[in-house]
């Protein structure tokens, strides 16, 4: 087995999260994949991999080396797909990440239709409460909530109305202090995500100053689900800041109440990222001219939504 397999392997065990796993993926016997990760040790001079009847762990060499493998293997996917040219139907796996919800009741569904559409391609979607390393990760596409820094990544804007808003229950607005500006929140109970940060909320300046308004506080609740929260406040246990299209729903129905509507931050943009060199891969392509349309219209969508229960 060449270095190359042997790094096709050692990504497929990482993938997978054993090295069974990666023979049924890959269709070789558990022996071949632990003679193509000894290859890859016996090369590099050092463990990979700690192994134990249940579970990998990469090692600190390996974390290096697996970045290392995943960059290698898609410049190499990219060099033949870019070599066969428009011959290449899109095919193969193509990952995505996401943030859980969006990627959950927004990009899902369209994913099924592409799938549909593309009957030669699979789909890791990897929903996550953080910014992902794109080229780090392996992930070919990203759907991202945010200012985007400048950076080598393709960036096309699929949305631009999605604001941050702060919101609790009626039930826990009417035992506690009113929230009439931001440094009210100091007095109440906090619910926060990990993506939402941990010990501190920014909001525009005050008129007439031009100094942003920095809230710190304890929380009382921290949690890396927005699904948690959200059920948190709506059961009346404090106040939490999410997306609008987070909690539209719950607004509607008259279970959580928005709160400080004159210091909202700026609506934060949307965008599908994608690796400079991973756009003229024909899966990644093929993908970003039939979810762009449908993603515009969807966050189109919910800007309406979100504008109807904030007039």
């Amino acid at each position: 087995m060449d270095r190359i397999e042997a790094m096709k392997v050692f990504v497929a065990a990482l993938d997978e999260g054993s090295l069974a796993g990666a023979g049924r993926r890959l269709s070789r016997s558990p022996a071949a994949v632990s003679r193509a990760i000894a290859l890859l040790e016996q090369h590099i001079g050092a463990e990979l991999l700690h192994r134990t009847t249940r579970t990998l762990k990469l090692s600190e060499a390996g974390e290096r080396y697996a970045s290392a493998c995943r960059r290698i293997l898609a410049d190499l996917e990219e060099a033949e797909l870019s070599a066969a040219g428009e011959r290449v139907a899109p095919r193969g796996t193509l990952t995505l990440s996401a943030p859980p919800i969006s990627g959950e009741e927004i990009l899902r569904p369209i994913l099924d239709a592409y799938l549909e559409a593309y009957p030669e391609v699979s789909v890791n979607l990897v929903l996550l409460d953080r910014y992902a390393s794109l080229v780090e990760e392996g992930i070919d596409v990203a759907l991202r909530v945010a200012e985007l820094p400048d950076s080598s990544l393709v960036a096309v804007r699929v949305g631009g109305d999605v604001k941050r808003v702060i919101v609790a229950s009626p039930r826990y607005l009417a035992g506690h202090p009113p929230i009439l500006e931001p440094a009210d929140l100091g007095r109440h109970r906090i619910i926060t995500t990990t993506h939402f940060g941990h010990d501190a909320w920014v909001f525009p300046p005050a008129a007439g100053s031009t100094v942003s308004r920095s809230v710190h506080f304890k929380p009382r609740l921290v949690v890396n689900s927005v699904r948690a929260a959200l059920a948190s406040a709506v059961d009346g246990h404090g106040v939490t800041r999410l997306y609008t299209y987070h909690v539209a729903e719950r607004v509607q129905d008259g279970s959580l109440k928005v709160l400080l509507r004159n210091a909202e931050p700026s609506a934060l943009p949307v965008h599908l990222l994608t690796p400079q060199g991973r756009i003229s891969v024909p899966k990644v392509r093929a993908f970003m001219d039939f979810a762009v349309p449908r993603l515009r219209a969807e966050f189109s969508r919910l800007s309406v939504q979100a504008q109807a229960f904030q007039g």
